[in-house]
């Protein structure tokens, strides 16, 4: 059964205007420390890759938070909700702390999906009640 579902749509020249204005300490807030590692390793090679990947891990963190129905409050946090890569390549959600707890509380499951192109990052997320 659905639970929720979520969209998001984010601007990637704000990205890059926030990493400008704000440097690391801004991926900082929003990626977990997996999310950040990678973050870092694809700057380095390729700058707008990066920021490309910090805006598709905002989408999809955005439309994370709205499929659960909570927003970006607690126990929803930028840091709780990580965006993995599973084997096949497909885009997960990887939870921390009470998030994890919550989440799992309510027996929910989520399915993901991100996409980028020069200018928007978007994703779409469905939250269903495992039965």
């Amino acid at each position: 059964m659905i639970y929720g579902i979520g969209t998001d749509i984010c601007d990637v020249r704000r990205i890059r205007a926030s990493l400008e204005r704000h440097g690391e300490r801004f991926a900082q807030k929003v990626l977990a420390d997996g999310e950040l590692a990678t973050w870092k390793a694809r700057s380095e090679r390729w700058p707008e890759r990066g920021i490309r990947y910090l805006a598709t891990r905002f989408s999809a963190k955005e439309a994370f938070s709205k499929a659960i129905g909570l927003g970006m409050r607690m126990p929803m946090t930028w840091k709780l909700c990580e965006v993995i890569k599973l084997p096949s390549g497909q885009p997960a959600i990887r939870l921390h702390g009470e998030l994890k707890e919550w989440f799992e509380q309510k027996g929910l499951q989520a399915h993901l999906s991100v996409t980028d192109e020069s200018d928007y990052a978007a994703s779409f997320c469905v939250v269903e009640r495992k039965e």
